[in-house]
């Protein structure tokens, strides 16, 4: 036992140590250094110490410790998920929440940031979580202890009592044990959480400002906090540096979440026009996860859904087609994100065909998905594009994902912060 824990140690001092000592060189058939920009004939990426040190033209004699040849492929930034929950797997029961421990979400979401990061993404927002468990793995991948992407994490989502994101569906004592801790009554509780939020270590504040569609509640998806309490939760978000990400989709309560001056809104289901004006006025962008949809629609009538939760599946499906194109009417930005775990994940990619199916250019779709997503978490000089100085975060595919965006679906090669997936 002695043997194996010091090898145990031994492995993971080795996945943590940082790459200072390794200058590596990557040898592209062609760059993408950003999506507003074409493709460059061949060129070599200097990377050292998990950043971009250099793009040169052409594959000249350089001094590397190590070369990869990408000769044959397009070489690009990695993608960028806007909402993912690594922690969870799409179906299953839902009783399983009262008799599986938060911890076993880490061992699920090791599995799926894996996954994930194979997929192409590099940076993914983890949009709601048990209370530690995303944080978790965030350090993991961080430290290079767990493969996976960089994590942007939220941790647990601020509901109203009994709303998406709260216990439902068990009997009053087991909902009460369940609890999360991060319900919200009036604008100074609703304030109170975000503070605890950021104290036990929030990147972004998530909230469910209206009702959901695979929770166990079978009322409406229309607002749920009052205009006040997420003006509360807003404004102390931001004023402690931390931008919020809300689950809505109800027109009205997405216009109430842009009026209160929430950043960006998940789904968006039933956008409407004066939703999307209202998202326009304020600056706030659409995370469509399409996907979402697609992953659901795929169980139905099997047997993986509760009759309440199908119905309202249901109800959505028509909505979702021309979601983008409806947004994208009304002037509202549009950004990438998929709410993988309500389907399988390394599936990511499949979102971006949909975006563009609904009226978006390759280009926009791939933007969405780099220098977009970047802006949206406030990591545009470090994320999103490659350059000099930038974390080398970095994919390779066939074909040129600017005249057709599904070569995506799969990528051949993967670094993030400079270290090679495999």
């Amino acid at each position: 036992m002695r043997r194996m824990a010091a090898l145990v140690g031994t492995l993971a001092a080795v996945m943590a140590a940082p790459l200072a000592a390794e200058t590596v060189a990557i040898r592209a058939g062609s760059v993408i250094t950003d999506a507003a920009g074409d493709p460059t004939g061949p060129a070599t990426i200097i990377v050292a110490n998990g950043k971009i040190v250099s793009i040169t033209p052409g594959h000249g004699a350089v001094v590397a410790d190590r070369e990869i040849d990408l000769a044959s492929k397009t070489v690009l930034p990695g993608l960028i998920d806007l909402h993912t929950h690594l922690t969870g797997d799409p179906g299953g029961d839902f009783w399983k929440e009262a008799t599986e421990p938060d911890e076993w979400g880490v061992v699920v979401g090791a599995k799926n940031a894996l996954v994930t990061v194979r997929a192409g993404f590099t940076t993914v927002r983890e949009a709601g979580s048990a209370q530690e468990t995303a944080f978790v793995l965030r350090r993991g991948t961080a430290e290079g202890l767990v493969p996976g992407p960089r994590i942007v994490a939220a941790g647990p989502a601020l509901s109203i009592i009994g709303g998406h994101a709260d216990v439902n569906g068990f009997r009053p004592e087991v909902n009460e044990l369940l609890d999360s801790g991060f319900t919200c009554t009036g604008e100074v509780e609703c304030a109170a959480k975000v503070r605890l939020a950021s104290q036990n270590g929030s990147d972004v504040i998530k909230i469910t400002a209206t009702g959901g569609v695979l929770s166990q509640q079978g009322r409406g998806l229309e607002a749920h906090f009052t205009p006040q309490e997420m003006k509360a939760i807003a404004d102390t978000a931001h004023s402690l540096g931390l931008k919020v990400m809300a689950h809505a989709h109800g027109a009205r309560g997405i216009q109430q979440a842009a009026e209160a001056g929430i950043d960006s809104i998940e789904h968006g289901t039933y956008l409407d026009e004066a939703a999307a004006k209202a998202m326009r006025a304020n600056g706030t962008v659409l995370v469509p996860t399409l996907m979402a949809l697609e992953g659901v629609s795929e169980g139905l009538g099997k047997g993986v859904y509760t009759p309440v939760v199908e119905d309202k599946i249901r109800a959505v499906q028509p909505l979702m087609a021309s979601l983008v194109s409806r947004a994208r009417q009304y002037g509202v930005t549009v950004v990438f994100g998929t709410d993988a775990g309500v389907f399988q994940h390394g599936r990511n990619a499949e979102e971006l065909g949909l975006m563009r199916k609904q009226g978006m250019s390759d280009r926009e779709v791939l933007a969405s998905a780099t220098t977009g997503a970047a802006k949206v978490l406030g990591m545009e000089s470090q994320i999103g594009r490659l350059a000099p100085g930038y974390s080398a975060d970095i994919i390779a595919v066939d074909g040129n994902p600017l005249a057709d965006v599904t070569v995506l679906e799969d990528v051949d090669f993967v670094m993030v912060r400079g270290r090679v997936i495999d």
